[in-house]
């Protein structure tokens, strides 16, 4: 394992969300998406909708409890970010916000016109109010049952003033665990790599376009760069904790699996790579203390389990054929894997430990990139050719059946589960180039996260 120290690699500045890498700045997201202060106030009490169908929730602006431009912009933005969030998980019946304009709009808490937003069909209306102290801002936030006028949620968020969607996202999250018993992705974030720099690099293979790995909030807002050297990087995956990224790079003329620690600038090879040894394609266990990943330094594309820390390597399969894209169980106590060894590609599932044999799970015609779902979803997505290109299909452990969630526009390929395991993000071309999406696992409410260049192989945050 070979480790480097913050410059020239790296060198983080937390409070200017700055990150310098190879002599170029990079801008990424603060210190993991931790909520901001926040204080509980009124009774709770659970909203309900009409008999077999989830409650409907209105969201209006938040309202400035000021006239500066800063705090009026911020009280319009955490409004729409705050049902965007709460229509993405589908838990809720969301009021259309072009609907509003005939209810008066409050002034604080004590004058929210519950009964005219009865009768436009709510059974529940999230109110929001911004307020400027100093350097910081003060958020609150309630949710009224106009039926009965009472408030069935709220919160007191306050911080920098840049954090915005910071606040209205951990609501959100905050609204589906109290009301839903659902954990909600708000908070979460993508991770995935993208030619939209440009630049051209040599090297192994030849000369090909240059890709550096993004970060995104779930949503695709805030989109920054974090490897800035003008190379291949590429095929990058959250540790379980948020706070690093394993990819793969050619920085140094070979494939490596190098881990940035993206809050602390600094980075780590764990598999130890060589111009002969060359690795790639990093899974991370669910506890965040190993490495899966495809190495030739036994001659053929095997896999190999690594500590974090590089001790402890060792090989998971041996078979002449190629053998990749790891992606370890819930429980870590499994891996399934992409392999040729019998003909087209397929996906195929060992032991953690390498003591049993793999099976095949998958009959595709060719069948690659498999995700493991988080619990309490037993099954795996993966990537199955159909036509001319491909589609995200999933297999349930249990049952042994196949399902598909995407069918035919575009070519649409690995797959990535939300930490909840309700939603999957994945490249598809249908809109061109190759950008990233995401789709409810029944294959409903599709979302496009990019539009700028092409971006591959996204990952989102645990």
């Amino acid at each position: 394992m070979t480790r480097y120290s913050p410059l020239p690699f790296a060198c983080a500045v937390l409070g200017g969300l700055a990150l310098l890498v190879a002599g170029s700045r990079a801008q990424v997201p603060p210190a993991p998406q931790t909520p901001p202060a926040s204080q509980q106030s009124e009774v709770e009490l659970t909203i309900t909708g009409e008999p077999g169908t989830p409650p409907r929730l209105a969201v209006p602006d938040f309202i400035p409890l000021g006239s500066d431009p800063d705090t009026v912009a911020a009280a319009k933005l955490m409004g729409q970010v705050l049902w965007d969030d709460l229509d993405f998980e589908r838990e809720f019946l969301l009021v259309p916000r072009d609907t509003y304009a005939s209810i008066p709009p409050a002034t604080s808490f004590t004058d929210v016109p519950l009964d005219r937003w009865r009768e436009l069909g709510a059974d529940g209306v999230v109110v929001g109010t911004v307020r400027r102290a100093g350097n910081t801002i003060v958020v609150q936030v309630r949710l009224f049952d106009v039926k009965s006028r009472r408030s069935a949620f709220g919160r007191e968020y306050s911080g920098g003033p840049q954090s915005a969607r910071l606040y209205a996202h951990t609501a959100a999250d905050e609204i589906h665990k109290q009301q839903r018993g659902l954990r909600g992705v708000a908070r979460t974030r993508l991770t995935f790599s993208s030619d939209r720099d440009g630049g051209r690099t040599s090297g192994v293979g030849g000369a090909r376009t240059a890709k550096e790995v993004y970060i995104a909030d779930y949503d695709g807002a805030n989109q920054r760069r974090l490897t800035v050297n003008r190379t291949l990087n590429i095929f990058p995956v959250w540790s379980s904790d948020g706070r690093s990224i394993a990819y793969t790079s050619y920085r140094r003329g070979f494939p490596d699996v190098f881990v940035s620690h993206i809050f602390q600038g600094t980075f780590e090879t764990p598999a130890g790579g060589d111009a002969r040894v060359h690795n790639w394609l990093a899974s991370w266990s669910p506890d965040g203390s190993r490495i899966a990943f495809t190495s030739n330094r036994d001659g053929n594309a095997e896999l190999y389990v690594v500590n974090t820390d590089g001790s402890g390597l060792r090989r998971l399969t041996n078979h002449p054929a190629v053998d990749t894209t790891p992606t370890w169980s819930p429980a870590g106590n499994e891996i399934a894997f992409t392999s040729d060894r019998s003909g087209p590609p397929q996906i195929y599932v060992v032991p953690a430990d390498g003591l049993g044999t793999p099976r095949r799970i998958t009959t595709e015609s060719y069948a690659d990139r498999p995700t493991w779902a988080p619990a309490p979803y037993n099954e795996i997505a993966f990537a199955a050719r159909t036509g001319r290109g491909y589609d995200i299909r999933i297999y349930e452990v249990a049952s042994g059946e196949t399902r598909q969630v995407t069918f035919g526009e575009g070519s649409n390929e690995s797959p990535a589960y939300a930490p909840n395991g309700r939603h999957i993000a994945f490249t598809s071309t249908r809109k061109g180039k190759s950008h990233i999406f995401i789709i409810g696992r029944d294959g409903r409410g599709l979302r496009q996260i990019t539009t700028s260049g092409n971006n591959f192989t996204p990952d989102w945050s645990r």
